[in-house]
């Protein structure tokens, strides 16, 4: 057995079922021998999108997705989808093909320190050096991608070390890292304060960021608040934690947040932050969520807690296990009062549009295409203006919401959405995009075409890099620069191109029909809907 046989039969002992890449010189001896496997391959058309494809395949099975690209340009253009990854906890397993060992250093053709490149953007990297040390290595990786903060692992493999013999395969049954031992279960203590703080409580609050959903916590934190009757507001990231018609919960908080969601967390006199950063665009002011209240900081990574905000209550742990351990203590509280106030601002402070009737709403659009998705359908939305009207109207049920809230990669839903799809086929999987960030990745309408992976697309199409455009709009006095996205293809002509279905949709006049069209049948739709180029996000 050589290294690129034992790259793939450590794969297989991790139940690993796709891989998404892009083959070059320096990874073929790995493409080679997975030939022999039952693992899919899935050519995808830049390598950016490999690693945002398994990180939508990773979402959707709570398993480390895993891409395998090329040295050089291909390790490089890898680096964005695992900086993405990275922001939003998720975990891949990223591996890339590299020079001969001997020649590393000499800047040979197509080489490039990769390691030393992502070092900021991943959990850890290897560079393997010996053959005999994959199995080791790929059982760690596994191990420290989706443990603890979960996170991209990279592996970086010279071309003679995947050609090198082993002495003896042999996938290890445990991994024993002696400086990395991440706190699962919450500290008991800590624990009790947090219950003792919760029956004084008369307008306690929980934020739910990522983390619920990284640690599959739904049913538990669903469990926990209908007992108590404890309101919730989300992150960007933490949207799906709680069905969006839920009567407890009260949106997304943040600079694009409901004004009733950041409302309730300013007025709270507990706040209670579970699996989410504290980072700038869910707290823009984290002096406030600090002033005239007791907050309580849970989550799996102690370097988070105390970063953005000091709280009165840190708590260091995986969320599912602390919500399960506050599920098992008998306490009593009475918040009738403030869930009233709440509802009231919820009735009273909603947003008003004044959309023009001449085009696509897009906030209507999006909450008739969710009361029309599927139970559990999954929702994709990329970065832009499109994400927020997606994070404000999109309804989710049953289902899943996927962005990215970190870094914000324009051009993310479309590689997301096929890893979504892949290993969820029998599930509806819907991605929203607008214009600009659909041709960043519109060339994998090819690999859906190739590997029969039928997602449903929408472009908000305006013409422009709305949320840019709309950031000169307030900030510049409408002197715009570089927003104009004159000379943009034909969408009918690239659908038909990729042998896709197509429709246009140019106002809301019959925008039910139309929504009904695109998500009947499951093949692959792409449909147009044009908006108003100086629409804003409220």
């Amino acid at each position: 057995m050589i290294g690129a046989d034992a790259i793939v039969k450590c794969l297989e002992a991790e139940g690993v079922e796709v891989v998404f890449g892009y083959p070059g010189v320096a990874i073929c001896p790995f493409y080679n021998s997975i030939l022999d496997s039952d693992i899919r391959t899935i050519l995808i058309r830049t390598e950016q999108n490999a690693a945002h494809a398994a990180s939508g395949m990773a979402r959707m099975t709570g398993r480390p997705g895993v891409c395998a690209v090329t040295s050089g340009p291909g390790a490089t253009n890898v680096i964005t989808g695992i900086a993405t990854a990275f922001a939003d906890s998720i975990p891949l397993i990223c591996i890339t093909g590299q020079v001969n060992s001997e020649l590393l250093g000499s800047d040979v053709f197509q080489e490039a320190d990769i390691t030393g490149a992502v070092e900021s953007f991943v959990k850890y990297s290897y560079l393997v050096k010996n053959v005999n040390d994959i199995p080791r290595i790929f059982k760690e990786a596994f191990h420290i991608a989706n443990t603890g903060r979960k996170g991209p692992v990279l592996i970086d493999v010279p071309i003679d070390i995947q050609n090198a013999a082993l002495n003896r395969f042999s996938y290890p049954e445990e991994v024993s890292l002696r400086t990395y031992k991440p706190t699962v279960k919450g500290h008991a203590v800590q624990i009790k304060k947090v219950i003792h703080e919760l029956e004084r409580a008369e307008r306690p609050i929980i934020c739910v960021g990522g983390g619920v959903l990284l640690a599959q916590a739904e049913q538990e934190l669903r469990e926990f608040v209908e007992k108590h009757q404890i309101p919730v507001v989300s992150t960007m990231m933490g949207i799906g934690a709680m069905p969006s018609g839920h009567p407890l919960y009260f949106g997304m908080v943040g600079n694009n947040g409901r004004a009733y969601a950041n409302r309730a967390m300013n007025e709270s006199d507990l706040l209670i932050m579970v699996g989410a950063r504290v980072a700038d665009r869910a707290v823009s002011q984290p002096g406030l969520i600090t002033r005239n209240k007791i907050l309580v900081h849970i989550d799996v990574d102690p370097a988070e807690i105390g970063k953005n905000a000091g709280p009165s209550i840190p708590l260091v742990g995986d969320a599912r296990h602390i919500i399960h351990e506050f599920i098992q203590e008998e306490f009593t509280c009475d918040h009738g009062e403030w869930l009233d106030t709440l509802k009231e601002y919820r009735n009273t402070m909603g947003t008003v549009r004044n959309p023009n009737p001449a085009y696509v709403d897009p906030a209507a659009l999006i909450g008739l295409l969710s009361e029309k998705m599927q139970e559990n359908a999954i929702y994709v939305a990329d970065v832009g203006q499109n994400q927020i009207w997606s994070c404000t109207y999109h309804i989710v049920k049953e289902g899943k919401f996927f962005t990215t809230g970190g870094m914000g990669t324009m051009g993310y839903s479309i590689p997301a959405a096929m890893g979504a799809k892949l290993a969820a086929p029998e599930r509806q999987v819907v991605a929203v995009c607008g214009d600009g960030s659909f041709q960043m990745s519109m060339m994998e309408l090819a690999t859906m075409r190739q590997h029969e992976i039928p997602v449903k697309i929408i472009v908000l199409k305006n013409n422009y890099l709305g949320m840019v455009r709309e950031y000169q709009h307030y900030t510049y006095k409408d002197h715009y620069s570089v927003v104009d996205l004159s000379g943009s293809p034909d969408l009918k002509m690239i659908a038909a191109a990729y042998g896709m279905r197509f429709q246009r949709l140019e106002n809301m006049e019959h925008a039910s029909e139309a929504v009904d069209e695109f998500l009947s049948g499951d093949e692959s739709v792409l449909m147009e809907c044009i908006i108003d180029p100086y629409d804003l996000v409220k």
